[in-house]
């Protein structure tokens, strides 16, 4: 199993996306239903960055626009992952007049990535009326479509119409298929079908790398134009294209602001990482931030979706519910497999319930901590320039640990960097964040992009990065990319 640093957010870029929005795949879209004409009938884009948290469901991720009874418009991921683009006109049957469904499939939960769909039905050439791009590649020149459609010349399209239902992350007619996953920099340009280049550009040094561009600068003059950036943590609906047109937060949880963004990647759980039983029996929430164990009497284990081999890093997982049992560990990603339980990796190095032992390759050592219960909350500090490891019960760095000792070590994991130290040198071995909960149990991770459990003192590492309960120790860092570039190794 391979952990993926994700190319397309590590670049340096002169115009950086600083929040997102989270959506759980439950209550929780983004919806308006415009008042205004529009500008245009017939020409139109919408741009969008998107991170999956959820795969092999029907969930429709960007914007999707309903006049009840007579047409829908949007994008879907279907159950078998491809992207599906259409336009759709119910005649005598159901006719889809126009529709792009990729032949590529997205299945990457570590990665942001840019779509951009946009269309100009005045075309004399039927494949210029709707295009369709995936950071930055047209996507009929990038293994073509599945199904290829072109609406009539001159077709008149439903695209922010008056009294139109339009949703961010739900089906606008009957709120099911919800987005799982996370979007950031929504915008609709009401009246020209622009490219991807005018809202992203490929890296000078990485030329595969897809970063985005400042779109303040687009046409926004048309009537029903938007932009979302959600930088407005008490109004994530908020438009800020000088237009007005503001989205509210629907549903039970509403939705979360979250600093997990296309030019900032944070680190969560990886849920493809988890296959046969283990795929059954734990599920995945809050962008991949939360695990539930659902089985009977078997652990399961999650690892982070980002690994490094050096620099000082620092997470927190809550209790969420003890159930029977739970333990919270680093580990190498080559020794993490579908059965792990992390006290046989010789590689894992992992803090559990159970009187608060520190364990590693069978060995345990007992009463090193403090055993642990449910909403208490535990602070992990990996050193991977000296090599130590620290765990935190509340706030209270276990056997008198201080993760700024450097190469003395204070309070050590015993088995990593300690006395019975078992882990090779510096920068030989990559490591993860990771989890394993028994049956009944739940955990919550925060890696600092968007927590699953509630926060008292948001305090971030000295980057800025991050919203943590307690404040990472002098020198470790939030796993994401803008710090993982600067220590990463």
């Amino acid at each position: 199993m391979t952990i993926i640093i994700p190319a397309n957010s590590a670049a340096d870029t002169a115009y950086s996306i600083t929040n997102s929005c989270r959506f759980d795949g439950s209550n929780d879209y983004l919806t308006i239903t415009f008042s205004g004409s529009p500008t245009s009938n017939q020409k139109g884009t919408v741009s969008y960055w998107t991170k999956r948290s959820g795969l092999g469901a029907s969930m429709f991720s960007g914007l999707v626009a309903v006049e009840t009874g007579v047409s829908s418009y949007g994008t879907n991921f279907n159950a078998a992952d491809n992207l599906d683009f259409w336009f759709y006109y119910p005649g005598s049957g159901d006719d889809y007049e126009g529709e792009l469904k990729t032949n590529a499939k997205f299945r990457d939960v570590s990665a942001w990535f840019h779509v951009v769909f946009s269309w100009d039905t005045t075309q004399s050439t039927n494949t210029n009326r709707l295009k369709l791009y995936i950071n930055g590649v047209n996507q009929k020149d990038a293994g073509g479509y599945a199904t290829e459609t072109y609406p009539d010349q001159n077709q008149y399209v439903h695209w922010g119409q008056t009294g139109t239902a339009h949703r961010i992350g739900a089906n606008p007619e009957t709120a099911n298929n919800k987005w799982n996953g996370y979007m950031a920099e929504v915008v609709y340009i009401d009246g020209t079908q622009y490219a991807a280049s005018d809202f992203g550009e490929f890296d000078s040094d990485s030329p595969t790398i897809w970063k985005p561009k400042d779109v303040s600068g687009l046409n926004f003059t048309g009537n029903n134009s938007f932009h979302l950036d959600f930088e407005d943590s008490s109004d994530l609906g908020n438009d800020v294209s000088g237009n007005n047109n503001d989205f509210a937060a629907t549903g039970t949880a509403a939705v979360d602001q979250s600093s997990d963004s296309p030019t900032n990647n944070f680190c969560t759980l990886n849920n493809i990482a988890t296959t046969g039983s283990i795929g059954d029996d734990l599920t995945f929430g809050e962008g991949n931030c939360r695990i539930t164990n659902t089985s009977s009497g078997a652990w399961h284990p999650a690892i982070g979706t980002i690994a490094a081999k050096a620099g000082k890093w620092y997470a927190e997982f809550k209790v969420n519910t003890l159930g029977s049992a739970s333990k919270y560990a680093i580990l190498d990603p080559e020794q993490y497999t579908e059965s792990v339980n992390f006290a046989a990796a010789d590689r894992g190095y992992s803090y559990e319930y159970n009187a608060g032992a520190a364990v590693n390759d069978g060995n345990f050592t007992d009463n090193w901590g403090d055993t642990f219960t449910t909403n208490d909350i535990i602070s992990v500090a990996m050193d991977l320039d000296n090599m130590h490891l620290y765990f935190a019960k509340n706030g209270t760095w276990q056997d008198s640990g201080d993760p700024t000792s450097g190469a003395t070590g204070t309070g050590t994991h015993p088995y990593f960097g300690g006395g019975s130290n078992t882990a090779r040198a510096a920068g030989t071995d990559y490591y993860a964040f990771a989890t394993n909960i028994h049956n009944n149990s739940v955990t919550d991770a925060n890696f600092g992009g968007c927590p699953a459990f509630a926060i008292s003192s948001a305090a971030a590492d000295a980057n800025g990065y991050g919203t943590f309960e307690y404040a990472p120790p002098s020198g470790f860092y939030a796993l994401c990319t803008k710090n993982l570039a600067e220590f990463g190794g």
